[in-house]
């Protein structure tokens, strides 16, 4: 199954750039047209997949002017081609697109371009919503995708933590609720991913979740097989679960400790477990040779459970890796530079994470069952192995998705893996506490044995006659002290639960101080381990620094080429300006050439008026370090809105005088745009300043 898993979703794994990047458009982005063009034609950066509403073309009214039904033009799968109607009037037009890109993120954007000149428009952000995903079907496909992530750490590692460390466990009832959680919570997680996903993709409502063509359209997509395989995956985890829960999870009388108590029995006498402790004992200090052989009894019997445990390891184990393959195949890592290497180490990746999260959960849990410290020492052990290989794997997948050192507080994703890489060192410090408080408790051998709850001693007696035997006879020595009918099933049945609560207070009691502040240190690090899957899942649909990097570089040298200068901002700095609609926005940007020349220095001032969506009077001023008017060869000013792959919109200078400008731009959306001034001094000095403003 997991080399069927892996076929299905390797097959289109190539070397693409992880989240597509529209490379280019035909007509060009703010293209003044003599004549109408037939056809519009976009070309990405890697191949992407196409809905029959994935481009629209817009009039200055807002009127829809393509024929429908894109396509990739010329069998080219890397490209979006749609047609446009007859007798098209001059003015500005707006082509809004989207498309999902071949790691399956959804992309869009929007750009202008102009027939005849440019005009208004009352194109809007509210025409071109489906150009982004609905906010509550992102809000709930982002919570979904988070559950998902949270629901396999807590299988897997619950699952991993019961085979590696604590093999009782699985009898504990508390441990099958956390096995049956993640079970559950996994595939609810993905059928609500399955389902959201078409909404998710086209910009639609909520509704459209249950629209079953949305549903079959998403199988054909590489998520969907990923999600149908998860599906089936989980169909078998079930499996593997009952077998868990039925082979170490055999009640106290049976398997390996009871054949290993009869094995006692027979060398000491049949009636060894009547006889009273004092003949047990004394068996067991008389003969060396009878020691030995109890010894090779109990490993004779214990040798099932081995084999089993083994043949579960391996299963888990397979199973955890086919899981994993489902987010790794179909995500950041299933394109880009070095799949080959990238895929097998994101499986590892999150294998090591769900051992690690998993199995803190697991650890409550068994803490709060009264686990004994050699338990807990031997999932610390794991735990720093898993940490060893998330710190390997971790820090390449930084290296393929950042591409650089800027990237890391330039864009969103470098900044989100800062955050993530916050709460690791954090968790790591919180661990380091947790294997004091363990030291502490292995320092006490009265602490560190298991505390073994009351109830289990009713299953100690081999036989079911006789377990019934005597949990009727503690219910008539209950019935007598109250004067109860001990033939009545109700006052049995309240007992019996009086019975359980005690033994619940008495294993309550064994809680010393110590186990509460392992209990206390592993639970914060639980907590911050549910922060680092959120950030997980933003980084999922961040688009990797490497691709941002190269995105806004190519916005950059669409504005202009710059030859000896430098780049005196970048659009991760400062917020962005929040402009009022109506008002005028004034932004001041200091550049510097690196000249000699007097104009190599100063400041750069562009105003906007009414700063909205739509036309703006923009004037641009240059004066130098005195603050006078300076002249310069070259000037451009430009727009872009690269959450959208917007522009650059190139604004038309008019000159004013020494040191002035003006012209019109046209910002058909809202959102935070990038202005670009490209200053040039002197013929080799030149340098290109950018700062955001947020328009809307």
């Amino acid at each position: 199954m997991l080399g069927a898993v892996l076929a299905l979703l390797l097959a289109g794994a190539g070397p693409a750039s992880a989240h597509a990047a529209l490379q280019s458009t035909d007509p060009a982005q703010n293209a003044v047209l003599p004549v109408a063009p037939q056809t519009v034609t976009l070309t990405f950066s890697e191949a992407v997949s196409l809905s029959s509403d994935s481009v629209r073309v817009l009039d200055p009214a807002g009127r829809a002017v393509d024929s429908g039904s894109p396509a990739h033009a010329d069998g080219k799968d890397n490209t979006a081609r749609v047609g446009l109607g007859s007798g098209l009037a001059n003015g500005t037009y707006t082509v809004a697109w989207r498309a999902v890109s071949e790691d399956s993120h959804p992309i869009g954007g929007a750009f202008t371009f102009s027939i005849g000149a440019p005009s208004a428009t009352t194109v809007s952000t509210t025409a071109l919503q489906s150009a982004e995903a609905d906010g509550l079907v992102a809000a709930l496909y982002g919570t979904a995708r988070t559950v998902a992530y949270a629901a396999f750490a807590l299988l897997a590692g619950a699952a991993g933590f019961v085979l590696l460390c604590w093999p009782a466990g699985a009898s504990r009832r508390p441990v099958q609720r956390l096995l049956m959680t993640g079970w559950v919570a996994l595939l609810v997680s993905t059928v609500a991913v399955l389902m959201l996903r078409g909404p998710y993709e086209r910009g639609s409502g909520v509704g459209k979740a249950f629209d079953l063509s949305l549903v079959r359209t998403t199988l054909d997509e590489r998520i969907g097989t990923a999600l149908a395989a998860r599906l089936l995956l989980l169909a078998a985890s079930g499996v593997f679960l009952s077998l868990l829960v039925g082979q170490l999870g055999l009640p106290q009388g049976a398997g390996a400790k009871a054949a290993a108590n009869g094995g006692a029995g027979g060398a000491g006498g049949a009636g060894a477990d009547r006889t009273g402790p004092g003949t047990a004992g004394a068996g067991a200090d008389g003969d060396p040779e009878e020691a030995e052989l109890r010894e090779l009894e109990r490993r004779a019997a214990e040798r099932p459970q081995r084999e089993a445990r083994l043949g579960l390891g391996v299963a888990g184990l397979v199973l955890a890796v086919a899981l994993s393959a489902t987010w790794a195949g179909a995500d950041h890592a299933s394109v880009g530079i070095q799949v080959w290497l990238a895929l097998p180490l994101g499986m590892l990746h999150l294998v090591a994470m769900a051992l690690w999260l998993g199995g803190l959960a697991a650890m409550l849990v068994g803490l709060r069952e009264g686990i004994g410290a050699e338990v807990a020492d031997r999932f610390s052990k794991i735990a720093f192995g898993a940490v060893l290989v998330l710190a390997g794997t971790g820090v390449y997948q930084s290296w393929r998705g950042l591409g650089s050192w800027g990237a890391l507080t330039g864009t969103d994703y470098g900044r989100l893996l800062l955050v993530k890489t916050g709460c690791v060192i954090a968790m790591l410090g919180v661990a380091w506490m947790s294997r004091t408080w363990l030291a502490r408790l292995r320092a006490t051998p009265e602490e560190a044995a298991e505390v073994v709850p009351e109830p289990v001693a009713v299953a100690a007696t081999p036989g079911p006659d006789t377990a019934s035997e005597t949990v009727s006879g503690a219910a008539s020595d209950a019935a007598s002290d109250t004067g109860a009918d001990t033939e009545d099933p109700v006052r049995r049945a309240q007992l019996a639960r009086q019975r359980a609560a005690r033994a619940n207070a008495d294993r309550d009691r064994g809680l010393t101080p110590t186990r509460a502040g392992l209990r206390r240190s592993v639970l914060v690090e639980a907590a911050v381990a549910v922060a680092v899957l959120v950030v997980t899942t933003l980084l999922t649909n961040s688009p990797p620094g490497r691709v941002a990097g190269e995105v806004a570089a190519a916005a950059a040298n669409g504005a202009a080429t710059t030859s000896g200068g430098t780049t005196g901002g970048t659009t991760g700095g400062a917020p962005a300006p929040q402009t009022v609609p109506g008002r005028t926005v004034e932004l001041k940007l200091p550049y510097d050439t690196k000249g000699r020349t007097p104009n190599a220095k100063g400041t750069a001032t562009v105003t906007l008026n009414p700063a909205g969506t739509g036309s703006n009077e923009v004037h641009l001023k240059l004066d130098g370090a005195d603050g006078s008017p300076v002249e310069v060869p070259e000037v451009e000013l430009a727009f872009t809105l690269p959450d959208r792959d917007l522009g650059p919109l190139t604004v038309p200078l008019t000159t004013e005088g020494t040191g002035r400008w003006t012209g019109t731009a046209q910002l058909p959306l809202a959102g935070n745009w990038v202005v670009s001034v490209v200053i040039r001094s002197s013929d080799i000095d030149q340098t290109t300043e950018i700062k955001q403003l947020k328009i809307g």
